[in-house]
């Protein structure tokens, strides 16, 4: 594939910002309703349980769930309902999880599992008729269509909305709510952004980190996935807290980094991890706002916090898209991967 040819994975990625519009105007009243009923009873505890993209997704749950709402939100690991066969106290407990297929039998086993523990079981799934929409006591479809791409794209994104969508109509924050209005124009704008400035270093490199906090961690555990698995490239994701307890020792001379970085209560602290990376050699190129930073890529401008990210990780897509062809790779076909990863 040469880099004029358009991959699938671009192509998709670049169908985000409809793809979202639609699925948040199919999916409004039901959203609506969900969050009116969370707000009256307001469940003590929410569980994550995904895998792969989906998983990065319900980090970014946890963060916004967590900032937004104030409600602990936790991660359960699908082995202890499908290898361990434990049952877990979940009385009056949200369990969402999030599949791009909803066919994996560990994610379905543990939407049962719940469901028995007296959780309410809430899935954001891409395939309505698929075993896990079944199990649950809601759907909410992510409607992004087909992905011909291994590699997610439009269907991540999609689930980051619904989790905002989500937590808006449960907050009932009107600022959030305003920018969830926005997002589709948002998108459009990241879509179109240049991060052609970090393609050769990246490229020509063998090892890097991805960093982010807070609301933009689970979108650096993405980029790092999606460099792995498109361009062959080891890529680990770090929280910018977690960088300065051990793994700054890896960094040296040119070895680079991209940072997510938001403009909220986090920025400080990954202002400084980004300067201490570079003290000791790293090429740090930093995606977030504002125009002080020289290798700066370039964000789309004054959204909110919890909605940045989604932006930033659509103009990444598009990145990690040309560091494969750079590479020789086609971004579509990764070896060893398929579409549906059935895991138990």
């Amino acid at each position: 594939m040469s880099e004029i040819e358009q991959s699938w994975m671009d192509r998709e990625a670049m169908e985000s910002p409809g793809v979202v519009a639609g699925m948040l105007k199919s999916n409004s009243d039901a959203c609506r309703t969900l969050g009116g009923q969370l707000a009256d009873r307001y469940p003590p505890l929410v569980v994550t349980c995904a895998r792969g993209s989906s998983d990065h997704a319900a980090t970014f749950a946890k963060y916004l769930f967590e900032t937004q709402l104030g409600v602990l939100t936790a991660s359960l690991g699908p082995s202890i309902s499908s290898v361990y066969k434990r049952r877990l106290r979940m009385e009056d407990a949200l369990f969402l999880t999030i599949s791009q297929s909803g066919k994996s039998p560990d994610i379905v086993a543990s939407a049962k599992t719940a469901k028995e523990c007296g959780a309410f079981v809430l899935a954001l799934v891409n395939q309505q008729d698929s075993p896990l929409a079944e199990q649950a006591d809601l759907s909410l479809p992510l409607l992004a269509g087909r992905e011909r791409s291994v590699a997610a794209t439009k269907s991540f994104i999609a689930s980051l909305a619904a989790v905002l969508q989500l937590a808006a109509c449960w907050s009932r924050d009107d600022g959030l709510l305003a920018a969830l209005d926005r997002l589709p124009d948002d998108l459009a704008a990241a879509a179109c952004l240049d991060w052609g400035e970090a393609i050769e270093p990246i490229a020509n490199a063998g090892n890097m980190f991805v960093v982010g906090r807070g609301l933009g961690f689970g979108v650096a555990q993405e980029a790092a996935l999606k460099f792995k698995e498109t361009a062959e490239l080891h890529a680990e994701a770090f929280s910018s807290a977690e960088v300065m307890h051990g793994p700054l020792a890896l960094v040296g001379e040119g070895f680079p980094v991209i940072a997510f970085t938001q403009d909220d209560q986090t920025r400080e602290g990954m202002t400084g991890a980004i300067a201490s990376m570079r003290d000791k050699g790293a090429t740090v190129f930093a995606a977030e706002p504002g125009e002080t930073d020289p290798m700066r890529l370039p964000v789309v401008p004054d959204m909110h916090p919890a909605c940045a990210p989604l932006a930033m990780i659509l103009s990444f897509y598009r990145l990690a898209n040309r560091v494969a062809l750079a590479r020789g790779l086609d971004p579509d076909t990764p070896r060893h991967l398929r579409k549906v990863t059935e895991t138990t």
